[in-house]
Parts: structure tokens; C-alpha cells; sequence
């Protein structure tokens, strides 16, 4: 019988196979993110990571970057598990801490000189519940300090947005021994996730005590936007 984190390893593998078919540009996105990073602090960096279940941001980065140390924010115990198996494997563990719950719920007494957001925020039901993560990142920010957001975006009523998914889920039936009917069944779950239009983020990000908000990338349902912290 496998124990729980054994369980909980191979259901982190599946994600990282399914999330580079959900999304293609998975591994360009960290590249792209890491650039940006790597443009705005200095060489010893404490990065807050939100979202940090799985451990692919904290390893990705924890590896290339040995003066940068992590603090991984995720609500799952047992995915924050895995990130911290995934860091120790790569010998990083030291320079990562994780926390059990929402960004809100944190209460850090340091301030960060940088921050991500990856595929969080369209599973947070409201706009007013996007806003309050977004606040709660700038607040444990420097000023200026950069911060990525990647999200599902869009306006599920206009045609362009059905376009966007008739693209996913071809990818999907291209890439995988998937059937029609179960890639319907995965758009059914997909259209029941929180999506707002990219205008709107950008909104919520201003909102927040952003500047400089720009989008980076876009890539069948999935935007990127690039930011600061106001001074």
C-alpha cells in the first residue's frame, strides 16, 4: 500500500502532465517569468511564491538561482508535502519555507523582494476575492518589487472566448487518447471556474498597488501579466 506522500507524489506528476496539455507554453512561461524576475532583484532574493503546491516554481527556480530563498504559500498541507520533497531531491530545502493556507491568512513579518501568482487566481469565486490576494501580495512587497500573475482569463459570452477553448480542446484530442465526450466533460468543469477579461485583471491589479501592468503572454485560455509594486 502506498503511503500518503507517495499517493500525493504521483498525483503531482499527473498535474505536470496535464497542466503542459492544459497549458502548451508551461515550461516557456517559467523561462519568460524567471527572466523577468531575474531583471529586477538583486542576486540574494526572497521570493514569496502564491500557490506554491507542487513545488514546480520554488524547484525551477530554487535550482538556477542559488542566492534566491522562497517562502510557498499553498491552502493543501499535503501539496505543500510535495513541494518540499521536490525541493529537498534538489538539495534547495534550505532555502524554502512553506505556510498552510491563503496569502490573507499569512501574517509574514518580512517583506519580499518579489512575487508569483501562477494559476491561482480563477479559482477564487469572486472579483472581490481576487482583489483582496492581489492587496495582500503588494502589501508583503517591497516597493517596486516585481510580481507575475498567470490566469485563466476572459469573457465566457463573446465569440472570441469560444474560440480560445475550441483551440484547448483541440489540443487536447490532438495530444491525448482523450474522447470528444471527455473533453466536453472537461470544458463543462473549465467553464465553472471564476474567469474575468483581461481588462478587468488589469483592473484588480492597479487596484491593488500595481503599476507598470502589462500582459506578457497569452495562450489558449491562459494570460500572463508582468507588474510593480507602487513606490
Amino acid at each position: 500500500m502506498k503511503n500518503d506522500l507517495e499517493f500525493d507524489m504521483e498525483m503531482a506528476r499527473e498535474y505536470d502532465k496535464g497542466i503542459r496539455r492544459a497549458l502548451p507554453t508551461y515550461d516557456a512561461m517559467f523561462r519568460m517569468v524567471q527572466s523577468f524576475l531575474r531583471a529586477h532583484v538583486k542576486d540574494a532574493a526572497n521570493i514569496l511564491v502564491v500557490g506554491a503546491g507542487g513545488g514546480n516554481e520554488i524547484v525551477t527556480f530554487g535550482k538556477a538561482n542559488p542566492s534566491w530563498t522562497f517562502a510557498g504559500v499553498d491552502p493543501s498541507e499535503a501539496m505543500l508535502e510535495v513541494a518540499m520533497q521536490k525541493a529537498k531531491d534538489e538539495g534547495i530545502e534550505e532555502r524554502v519555507s512553506v505556510y498552510t493556507g491563503t496569502i490573507e491568512q499569512m501574517d509574514f513579518k518580512e517583506t519580499f523582494d518579489a512575487a508569483t501568482c501562477l494559476l491561482v487566481l480563477h479559482f477564487v469565486e469572486t472579483v472581490e476575492g481576487k482583489l483582496s490576494l492581489l492587496k495582500k501580495v503588494k502589501e508583503n512587497l517591497e516597493p517596486g518589487a516585481p510580481f507575475v500573475l498567470v490566469s485563466m482569463y476572459g469573457d465566457q459570452s463573446k465569440p472570441e472566448f469560444d474560440e480560445r477553448m475550441n483551440l484547448w480542446k483541440s489540443i487536447w484530442l490532438d495530444l491525448t487518447d482523450l474522447t470528444q465526450e471527455d473533453v466536453e466533460g472537461m470544458e463543462e468543469s473549465v467553464r465553472e471556474l471564476s474567469f474575468i477579461p483581461s481588462d478587468q485583471i488589469e483592473d484588480l491589479l492597479e487596484l491593488a498597488g500595481f503599476e507598470r501592468v502589462t500582459q506578457f503572454f497569452s495562450t489558449t485560455l491562459f494570460g500572463g501579466w508582468i507588474a510593480h509594486s507602487t513606490k
